[in-house]
């Protein structure tokens, strides 16, 4: 008898010893299978493929301060790394409440996040942009919350994902979208823009020195054939900054696509509509802790929190940035540009 039907259907084999493709990345994808295996890419100071790992964990739980029964609020679930500890904080009695603004991924985090505690905890997620965050807060927490963090960084479920199109390191279409729902991807908005708006964009939103050379080259080849991936897009970058040696070309790249994913979602407004309302969410004492990831975003929470301090909407703000520590940024590279800043409401 043939029972070649019931057999499980082998595994795509791929060329190499180890696979490239983040579709092919079986193990990581399913990390709970193949504890030994993720246990050796977290070792080599690298992020498994698909998982997040939360970055400043000690330094933020520090600063929030948090005890059983607060009211915790994290406008930026993501995967849920910070949100599983804050929501274990304030257990038993507290009562946790996360926006994120993409659907493909809250729904797996409020899995998690459920799977921590009892049953009956007081856990309440909403799909949406922290910078409309007034209205959930008014019906979830109508006398304020305890603690607030935002976590301004892209999440490396989006970065690894080449169908979303944030990284350069893999061909995908070129979208960017936090919401892929909503609004126009990454090669759509090219199309909308000038010269003088895309030059201006790489310089406010990642310090770009070459931006009106590269925004020109992307424009120019964008006119004739329409960039609809990243690797065309990393192309006409490289192509536009030859002159540099590789490692400067290749962080220009890195600045190019970021300036343009903060275009494509409207992150700096979103951010400075979210600064203007925060304290007023906030009880007194509430504590508020905000990780930023580059020097547009730092300047806006900076100069928020030192106007709030002066107009008396708060009694604390940090002087400085906390930074992650030397170890963590050895074994977790993507910590290295992260910026912690602090705020008490008065």
């Amino acid at each position: 008898m043939d029972n070649s039907s019931d057999r499980p259907a082998r595994r795509r084999r791929y060329s190499g010893r180890n696979p490239q493709n983040f579709q092919d990345k079986y193990k990581e994808h399913r990390s709970e299978a193949f504890p030994d295996d993720i246990a050796k890419v977290l070792d080599r100071g690298q992020t498994p493929a698909g998982m997040h790992r939360p970055i400043m964990v000690p330094e933020i739980l520090d600063a929030l301060k948090l005890v059983p029964g607060n009211v915790a609020v994290d406008c930026t679930v993501g995967y849920g790394g910070h949100a599983g500890e804050m929501l274990l904080a304030i257990q038993p009695g507290g009562r946790f409440l996360g926006v994120d603004a993409d659907p493909l991924e809250l729904a797996k985090s409020e899995c998690r996040l459920r799977a921590l505690v009892a049953h009956d905890a007081s856990i309440e997620l909403r799909r949406m942009n922290y910078a409309g965050l007034s209205t959930f807060l008014t019906e979830q927490a109508p006398d304020g919350a305890d603690a607030l963090l935002a976590d301004l960084g892209v999440s490396s479920m989006q970065l690894d994902d080449p169908e979303r199109g944030f990284s350069f390191k893999f061909d995908g279409p070129l979208d960017m979208r936090m919401n892929p729902q909503r609004g126009l991807s990454a090669s759509e908005w090219l199309s909308t823009i000038d010269q003088t708006t895309l030059s201006r964009t790489l310089f406010e939103n990642s310090d770009e020195a070459n931006a009106e050379t590269i925004a020109q080259a992307i424009l120019v080849a964008h006119s004739r054939q329409p960039l609809c991936t990243t690797f065309a897009l990393v192309q006409v970058i490289h192509s536009s900054v030859a002159k540099l040696s590789e490692p400067d070309q290749n962080m220009t790249v890195r600045r190019v696509f970021q300036a343009i994913r903060i275009a494509v979602n409207d992150e700096l407004r979103s951010l400075d509509a979210f600064l203007r309302q925060l304290p007023y969410w906030m009880k007194k004492g509430g504590r508020i802790v905000i990780l930023t990831f580059h020097s547009g975003e730092d300047r806006r929470v900076k100069s928020a929190f030192k106007q709030g301090f002066q107009e008396g909407l708060y009694s604390y703000v940090t002087q400085e940035v906390i930074r992650a520590s030397a170890a963590e940024q050895r074994s977790n590279g993507r910590s290295s540009s992260a910026k912690l800043r602090v705020a008490i409401r008065s």
